[in-house]
């Protein structure tokens, strides 16, 4: 069976990989004294570029050139660890999984038999505070010699997310990711590979997110499931669109700063996206952004007008208005009546 395993690209068809991805699975081939010219081939990649740093390779190269080696090597893997992955070793850990009732026992189960599969890295979901963590310690340098270092890193990050967002059905956005290497030559390519900043020279090899998605329900089947399985690897290249956190996560920001998100534009940054992306996402889940606004600002102008005695305009500041004359114009629209009438008759 396929494995839901990494393809570490961009999700459109530019060429985005770079070559040093390509180069540690060649560097897997030589380990076993293979010739990767088939793999290569079937992918498209001339041989010559492989030395290029500089090169880069689409998604749908990169899908190729991974499903081919993968097959070849009999390795999921690509060479990582000191014993091979068989064909169908991460369909096997993504069934097993399967029957969760949430996403944080669904992880917690995948890292657990993961290191039934290899002793070379062990991989352990955390949380703290809202934050959730999916990290990896590393028992061995990947590759043996620790060439393939940066690309077992990537890839067994990008695999679990990926698989995450499957198995909830729902994007779900990273907070930043953490490396423990120094930034290579190619550190721009990171910011398509994960959301948010990503950090180098840390002490963990980790990505971050927001701790409440533990909480969704596995929306998947057995049936799902054999479905993905015929072609797992894009699960990794195909951004989920829709994000069943999405509509809480806008209301929290917009409640606790409210005057850091007057507009699309600073809440998409402080959501770690673009106005555009949050616009449609909120579409897709059939909420809107000035219903969202209205709603938390609606419910915190209340709140202080019942429980404190601030003047008007302090609650227009505290519920996220500019000024005074539209926080009168939008309370009269959702009450009815002026703030002041509305808190006398409380």
């Amino acid at each position: 069976m396929p494995s839901p395993r990494a393809t570490l690209s961009s999700p459109s068809d530019r060429a985005a990989t770079p070559m040093a991805f390509v180069q540690a699975i060649v560097i897997a081939y030589q380990q076993r004294g293979l010739d990767p010219a088939r793999a290569l081939a079937q992918a498209q990649i001339p041989p010559a570029r492989v030395a290029d740093p500089a090169a880069r390779i689409t998604a749908a190269q990169m899908e190729t050139l991974s499903g081919a080696a993968m097959q070849e090597l009999n390795d999921e893997a690509l060479g990582w660890f000191r014993r091979a992955l068989p064909w169908g070793s991460y369909g096997m850990l993504a069934r097993a999984s399967l029957s969760a009732p949430t996403l944080g026992v669904a992880l917690k189960r995948w890292c657990r038999h993961h290191g039934l599969l290899t002793p070379d890295i062990t991989l352990a979901v955390t949380t703290s505070g809202d934050v959730a963590s999916i990290a990896l310690t590393e028992h061995r340098p990947p590759g043996g010699d620790g060439s393939l270092r940066e690309f077992c890193g990537v890839s067994v990050l990008r695999n679990s997310h990926g698989l995450a967002c499957w198995l909830v059905d729902s994007r779900i956005p990273l907070l930043g990711a953490s490396f423990p290497f120094a930034a290579p030559a190619h550190a721009e390519v990171y910011r398509v590979l994960f959301d948010g900043p990503t950090v180098f020279d840390a002490d963990q090899t980790a990505i971050h997110f927001d701790a409440r998605y533990l909480a969704l329900p596995v929306k998947r089947d057995e049936a799902a499931m054999n479905q993905m399985l015929q072609r797992a690897l894009p699960i990794q290249v195909r951004p989920y669109r829709r994000d069943r956190l999405l509509v809480q996560r806008v209301r929290q920001v917009l409640t606790t700063q409210p005057l850091d998100a007057h507009n699309a534009n600073d809440l998409a940054a402080l959501l770690n996206t673009s106005a555009r992306t949050l616009h449609r996402q909120l579409k897709d889940e059939g909420a809107t952004l000035q219903a969202l606004k209205d709603e938390v600002r609606r419910d915190r102008a209340l709140d202080l007008l019942q429980r404190t005695t601030r003047p008007i305009k302090q609650v227009a500041e505290a519920a996220g208005f500019q000024n005074q004359k539209s926080f009168m114009r939008a309370f009269k629209a959702w009450t009815g009546v002026t703030p002041g009438e509305w808190r006398a008759s409380r």
